[in-house]
């Protein structure tokens, strides 16, 4: 599962959106910014998630929380999770280091297949 560092809700979308047109080196979402442009989903992660094998879960903070209760993540954050606990397979800082949405979509495949 991924767990964005963004709340739900057309409000917080369109606030964020504006961050990322107006502000993008100060927006803090890099998990959002390597998936969505500034309206919608970009082509290649759409695709890709379509074509995994595996479902992979995203969350916004709040709905995390909601179902997991309150964390100690610094978000976004990719996390495995086995019914008891949740294991960090990509962590914010790595989520830094991802130049585009590919690098991104190779990472999460290695880690798909390191667990398969």
């Amino acid at each position: 599962m991924m767990v964005y560092n963004a709340k739900s809700g057309l409000k917080n979308a369109v606030l964020d959106s504006l961050h990322k047109m107006l502000s993008p080196s100060t927006y803090q979402c890099d998990l959002c910014a390597l998936t969505y442009g500034n309206f919608t989903e970009k082509a290649v992660w759409k695709e890709f998630k379509e074509k995994s094998k595996f479902e992979i879960r995203f969350y916004h903070i709040d709905e995390f929380e909601a179902k997991f209760g309150k964390q100690n993540y610094i978000y976004p954050v990719a996390l495995r999770y086995d019914n008891q606990s949740f294991e960090t397979v990509i962590s914010h800082q790595a989520f830094k280091t991802f130049k585009n949405t590919e690098e991104l979509i190779t990472h999460v495949k290695c880690i798909i297949n390191d667990y398969a």
